[in-house]
């Protein structure tokens, strides 16, 4: 069992004016009811999740209805995580919107599994992965591309899914039975280190691995992405001119035109991927990664604290716009898309009548 000592630290910060807590003989505190503005934040985050479910579950239908989740594995696996880890957020929250005082061994379970949010954390753990293995795999395409249709085979793809699911739950479960536990009714999540070294260097890690590490791997591999754009782009154009060289002036001014147009449409298209995948990743992400560095450092912050619900808000933000950046850049998942918009539907119907009119 967890001593006093260590919980007294952990629990004095989740009493104030907007919880009604009664002390015991043993100096801590229960928690008996849950008031004031957290309750909107819980709130907020169901809405989240709920947005998230709905855009995920939006685009993985459009990648199934347009084949593409057999060529784009990593694609289809980031938005089944996404889906499942949006799911899991609002089932979470309504359960804990529900006040539960946890007792015997079905408490002890549902602290563990639900309300610790261990499932919520194995997919985002895992996204995280996945998301390191989407990046690796378009910078080998660009700029390996020999190499990258001889070694990026179907198995390879395969296992990078399942090591992202599998490091999730590896990571996540044995933190969650090693430093979570219920005490007077309340599950208390990731709090409770053998020793506060151990709980530092957690913090560090975590914070290094799953957020600093990933920064760079995204910035390194999109800015080399733009240089091969860039030096493919200027050998079309080196044999471009040379094809044309004993052709008309007029021609050849055309093609070099239509050269430079494609030079500078790949830059920006590369360009806008590494705003939206490193910005988005690394705005909504840094609130979360903050909140938890400054919890496993002075070991002060629970996950029962408002500012980890208004952190975990605005790090599901990225999930309801992460399957739009990466699926939407496929034109059949466009179209199927796009097919779902009614008004859509009705201008294609009204052309096509248009046309039969003309016959």
């Amino acid at each position: 069992m967890t001593t006093v000592e260590h919980l007294s630290v952990v629990v004095t910060t989740e009493t104030g004016d907007d919880v009604t807590g009664t002390t015991t003989d043993s100096g801590t505190v229960t928690l008996s009811s849950l008031r004031g503005f957290d309750v909107y934040l819980q709130c907020m985050v169901v809405v989240i999740g709920v947005v998230g479910t709905a855009a995920n579950a939006l685009v993985l239908y459009a990648l199934v209805a347009s084949k593409q989740h057999r060529n784009q594995v990593l694609i289809f696996n980031q938005n089944a995580i996404d889906c499942f880890s949006s799911l899991f957020l609002v089932i979470t929250y309504v359960v804990k919107l529900c006040n539960i005082y946890l007792t015997g061994s079905a408490g002890y379970w549902l602290c563990m599994l639900i309300l610790s949010e261990n499932i919520i954390w194995v997919a985002i753990c895992a996204s995280k992965a996945n998301l390191i293995f989407v990046t690796f795999e378009r910078y080998l395409k660009a700029v390996y591309p020999i190499w990258s249709k001889k070694r990026l085979r179907r198995s390879v793809l395969y296992s990078s899914v399942l090591f992202a699911w599998f490091s999730g739950f590896a990571h996540v479960f044995i933190l969650t039975f090693f430093t979570s536990d219920v005490i007077d009714g309340v599950c208390y999540s990731y709090v409770f280190f053998d020793a506060p070294r151990s709980q530092l260097a957690y913090g560090i890690w975590f914070f290094l691995t799953y957020y600093a590490v990933e920064i760079v791997i995204f910035i390194y591999c999109y800015w080399h992405i733009l240089v091969a754009i860039r030096r493919q782009a200027r050998v079309m154009a080196v044999h471009g001119s040379s094809a044309s060289g004993t052709a008309q002036a007029r021609s050849h001014q055309i093609q070099t035109n239509v050269v430079k147009t494609m030079i500078l449409v790949s830059v920006c298209l590369t360009l806008k991927t590494v705003i939206l995948v490193s910005g988005c990743y690394a705005l909504s992400d840094l609130p979360m990664n903050i909140f938890l560095l400054i919890m496993n450092i002075y070991s002060n912050l629970t996950l029962l604290d408002n500012s980890y619900y208004a952190a975990m808000f605005v790090s599901y933000l990225y999930f309801c716009t992460n399957p739009f950046i990466y699926a939407t850049k496929f034109d059949p998942v466009k179209r199927v898309l796009l097919g779902l918009i009614p008004c859509k539907k009705t201008s294609v119907q009204q052309i096509q009548s248009i046309a039969m009119t003309a016959c």
